[in-house]
This record gives structure tokens, C-alpha cells and sequence, in this order.
């Protein structure tokens, strides 16, 4: 059988972690560290609670505990690829879960995002390329671009490396140019982001796992 493109592809991948209580862990662990990394980057780009936040690959809410107590409620709206990764976060993690709507975490297995409305002013993908090749990277900028037209801000994480093959990361990982996790070059990745209608910015700050920042606007 053909190795599939991410590890979150794989047959029972979710049944089996969520069956062992690993909502956590599937999600890349460190969880209180990069969920506070993810919502200080929001507010240093300028998140405020009136805003209206996306979180694509929200996976079990390691931001989105964090988000939905500090947006307004209704604010916040979260995609992943699993159904029940996203409503066991809801259960699990949210000290209030009145403050979000189980409506707003929303399937999507392709960067449709159906369903979320077109006022999304910021919008973050933590880890989400570092899992899928660049042309899953192209698709979703496109479909970003074109979806939410007042959007202010994207930040999303990436590797880079040299053209290698395989690379250690400085945090340890070892990222991969055709498996996961990926990696991309730094300058394909601006050319990219350019081409599908944004200006981006990738930031020298290491993050968890040796990812990369990329800050986007609309041009």
C-alpha cells in the first residue's frame, strides 16, 4: 500500500488515537506551550476580540481554548480534517464551552471551508503544511484568497531547509522534501504565497519543532 501523504491520512488514524484518550499527543503535543505560542502571535499581529478568527487544522482546540475565551463569543471558527477530534476538544478542553458554538468547528477535508462565513478577518494554520505537500500549500491559498476578502492577516508555519532531501530541524525533527513532514524551500514559498495573491513575510523566530512563521496580507 502507498504511504499516504500525511500521517492524518492513514486508515483509523483518528478512531485509534481518540480510542486511547490522545486528543493531545495527535496533534503534536506541547500542548499548553504552542497553544500559548499560537494566541501570543495573534494578538502581536494585531487579534483583537472583535475580531473574526480562523483556525484551519484546528484539530482538538489546543488555540481554540484559548481564542474562544478571548475573542467575543460567536467569533471564533475552527476546520479540520476529523469531526470527532474537533467535538472531543469541545467536551474536553474548553473552560466555557457556551462561548462556542459546536457549529462553528466545521469538517473539511480540502480547504473549502464550507459554511464559514466571508467576514474572517485573521486566520492561522499552525502545522497544518508542514504535513502536506506544496501544491496542498497552493490550493489552500487560492481557496483563502478567494473565500474571505476581508481578511487582514494569515500566519501559517512551514520548514524550510536546503535542497535536501532530509533535514534536521534546530528544534530535532527531521523534515523530508517529498514525505512528511515537509519541508519547502524559503523562496518558493514567497513566490508561491505572491503568486496566489498575498504579500508574505517569513519571520527568523523559531517555533515549536524548528517551523517557520509566514505572516500574509492580500495584495
Amino acid at each position: 500500500m502507498p504511504r499516504p501523504i500525511s500521517p492524518y491520512l492513514k486508515p483509523n488514524f483518528y478512531a485509534d488515537a481518540l480510542a486511547r484518550g490522545r486528543h493531545r499527543d495527535i496533534v503534536g503535543g506541547r500542548w499548553e506551550e504552542t497553544g500559548r505560542i499560537q494566541i501570543a502571535l495573534l494578538r502581536e499581529a494585531g487579534l483583537h476580540p472583535h475580531h473574526h478568527l480562523l483556525d484551519i487544522g484546528c484539530g482538538s482546540l489546543r488555540l481554540g481554548c484559548k481564542a474562544a475565551a478571548y475573542l467575543d463569543p460567536g467569533n471564533y471558527w475552527g476546520t479540520d480534517l476529523s469531526a470527532d477530534l474537533m467535538a472531543t476538544g469541545h467536551r474536553s478542553e474548553l473552560a466555557d464551552p457556551a462561548r462556542l458554538n459546536p457549529d462553528h468547528l466545521i469538517q473539511d477535508d480540502n480547504f473549502g471551508f464550507p459554511g464559514v462565513p466571508a467576514d474572517i478577518d485573521y486566520a492561522i494554520a499552525f502545522a497544518v503544511f508542514t504535513h502536506l505537500p506544496l501544491s496542498h500549500l497552493h490550493h489552500a491559498l487560492t481557496q483563502i484568497h478567494a473565500r474571505f476578502p476581508a481578511l487582514q492577516q494569515l500566519l501559517f508555519t512551514i520548514f524550510t531547509a536546503p535542497d535536501l532531501a532530509s533535514h534536521r530541524q534546530p528544534d530535532g525533527v527531521v523534515t523530508h522534501a517529498t514525505r512528511a513532514p515537509y519541508h519547502f524551500a524559503a523562496q518558493e514559498v514567497l513566490d508561491l504565497t505572491h503568486a496566489t495573491g498575498f504579500r508574505a513575510q517569513l519571520h527568523a523566530t523559531r517555533l515549536p519543532r524548528g517551523q517557520i512563521l509566514c505572516t500574509a496580507q492580500r495584495h
